[in-house]
């Protein structure tokens, strides 16, 4: 019991460090997302940290159910989830560091070809762990469309 508690707290600490040092490294995003023209529906920038607590705490756990799953060893289901929280944290550093909104929407679509390839490989194992990682694809679906509206309005 103590190993599996472990197994989540090492999971979500590691997903939500990823999202702490992206954020630490892109810090005045939010400056540079309210002087950019933004696509209708585009949310206020406080949503933003709160709705990635969340995924990226879902992340974690989804991660922990899958290692857990099968029988505390590393598969391929979590390189590919491992590769895509790299290609996520290197998102941001484009689209806010570099400013390079239509790279960063191509690289938007990597990410969410990764997330469906993990959600696919962890219903597998563990189908709980797979829809755990449903509000992430949907939330990358979605920044996608600001993403790519955010380049439409502002090239």
């Amino acid at each position: 019991m103590i190993k599996k508690v472990w197994v989540y707290v090492i999971s979500v600490a590691a997903a939500l460090l990823t999202g702490s040092v992206s954020a630490l490294l892109t810090s005045g995003s939010m400056d540079i997302y309210s002087t950019v023209e933004s696509p209708p529906l585009s949310p206020p920038g406080i949503v933003f940290p709160i709705v990635w607590t969340i995924l990226f705490t879902l992340m974690g756990i989804s991660a922990a159910r899958v290692y857990i799953a099968n029988g505390y060893e590393w598969n391929t289901s979590l390189t590919v989830y491992a590769v895509q929280l790299i290609v996520n944290f290197l998102w941001s550093i484009i689209f806010f560091n570099g400013r390079y909104f239509l790279f960063a929407f191509i690289w938007l679509l990597l990410l969410w070809a990764l997330i469906i390839v993990m959600i696919k490989m962890f219903w597998k194992y563990d189908k709980p762990a797979a829809l755990l990682q449903i509000p992430y694809l949907i939330w990358v679906t979605f920044a996608g469309y600001l993403n790519l509206g955010i380049y439409l309005l502002n090239r």
